[in-house]
């Protein structure tokens, strides 16, 4: 339960580098690094509800641990797959349904920090995340 509460966007490392992985256009890339992602994460049990709210947008995701859901991307890219706790850490596998790679993310509380690890086609990038 340490996911639960309000984190707020801190800073980005490698960021830009991954979305251009993702096949993200520039203007969709410089808007998404200073995007100010609010994530609200209640667990009850191996159920979610995350709540992401940006510039662009507020979002509700309910996923249930190891049950595979549908969800669309920031810049619409739809993706569908799954999250699994390992010990501490969120771990999720997502296929895009546009080209069957796959996009993997972890999240982890390090220190006083929610720290969200993105790998798409070998780029790695982490978004650090602050109680707000």
């Amino acid at each position: 339960m340490a996911f639960n509460g309000t984190w707020k966007i801190d800073r980005n490392e490698n960021y830009e580098k991954f979305m251009e992985a993702m096949g993200i256009n520039m203007m969709k890339r410089k808007l998404g690094a200073h995007d100010n992602l609010k994530i609200t994460i209640q667990q009850d049990g191996n159920k979610f509800t995350v709540k992401e709210s940006s510039n662009f947008r507020t979002l509700d995701i309910e996923f249930t641990l190891g049950v595979n859901f549908e969800y669309s991307l920031a810049d619409g890219t739809e993706v569908t797959g799954s999250w699994k706790m390992e010990g501490d850490k969120l771990v999720g596998a997502f296929t895009r349904k546009d080209n069957g790679k796959v996009l993997t993310a972890h999240r982890e509380i390090i220190g006083d920090e929610l720290v969200q690890t993105y790998v798409y086609e070998g780029v790695e990038a982490k978004r650090f995340f602050k109680r707000g």
